[in-house]
């Protein structure tokens, strides 16, 4: 029986197999499609490593087949789940390199399955007071700070559609509205995971600051260069908070859609 108490949703860089002991490959069947993941252990704790754009970072942001990803995590049984995201930043007080554990969103995105709760479910209007799980935050931001990374312990996440990057305009307005960091993966992932009752979060990484700020322009591959010079910190991260969670604690996040 495939089986995981904690996940890690990312990039192929967060995954480190010679962190986990017993790793192997599954491909779980949902009700909304197939999605993979690699499943071990680490430090007696057995973790889902799913890699959002696929094995070879080939599907788009918009794209993705995120009900299939978090059916499939309840399906084996997760509970916990840390997330990463590269996103650009609208604050000068957040370079490139910096961590952010966002606590909000704000959702721009205009074409993707955004509920569970369609094709004749029962109306179900799920709480978003706290959209990523406050007890992880707040174990996150004592990890850091025990470790000694820099993480900002909040900010707003804004969403949009991509794959492109967005205009100086939309920037302009993104920032008035009081967002702090852009990308292209939270939603309908955070909310997805809310109505199945996981407790989810996500931290993410400044890779450049948005469009209009510097004055040259925005490449994917810088994206990508600085990702990969600072993603051992939040590899570093995820693995140490996994260890040392105290899973006894009840959370809200259990409850957001009411009895599941």
């Amino acid at each position: 029986m495939i089986h995981a108490d904690y996940a890690i949703i990312g990039g192929t860089g967060v995954y480190d197999p010679a962190l986990l002991t017993n790793a192997h490959e599954e491909q779980i069947e949902t009700h909304y499609g197939m999605a993979n993941c690699t499943i071990g252990e680490f430090k007696g704790k057995s973790i889902a490593f799913m890699p959002r754009h696929g094995k070879a970072h080939h599907v788009p942001p918009h794209q993705v087949n995120y009900k299939a990803n978090i059916q499939a995590l309840v399906d084996i049984g997760v509970k916990q789940v840390f997330a990463t995201a590269a996103v650009g930043s609208m604050r000068q007080t957040l370079p490139p390199g910096a961590l952010v554990i966002v606590d909000q969103f704000l959702d721009f995105t205009k074409n993707r399955p955004l509920t569970f709760f369609e094709d004749g479910e029962p109306v179900t209007h799920t709480d978003m007071t706290d959209p990523y799980c406050g007890r992880l935050r707040r174990h996150l931001s004592k990890t850091a700070q025990q470790l000694g990374i820099v993480a900002a312990p909040g900010g707003t996440y804004v969403c949009t559609e991509g794959p492109r990057f967005e205009s100086p305009a939309e920037i302009r307005m993104f920032a008035q509205l009081g967002g702090d960091v852009v990308g292209m993966t939270s939603i309908p992932e955070t909310v997805l995971a809310k109505e199945r009752g996981l407790c989810y979060s996500t931290v993410a990484m400044v890779t450049n600051y948005c469009s209009g700020m510097t004055g040259a322009p925005l490449t994917h591959q810088e994206v990508l260069d600085e990702m990969a010079k600072n993603v051992h910190q939040i590899r570093t991260l995820f693995f140490e908070a996994i260890a040392t969670l105290d899973t006894t604690v009840a959370c809200a996040c259990e409850s957001a859609s009411g009895a599941m």
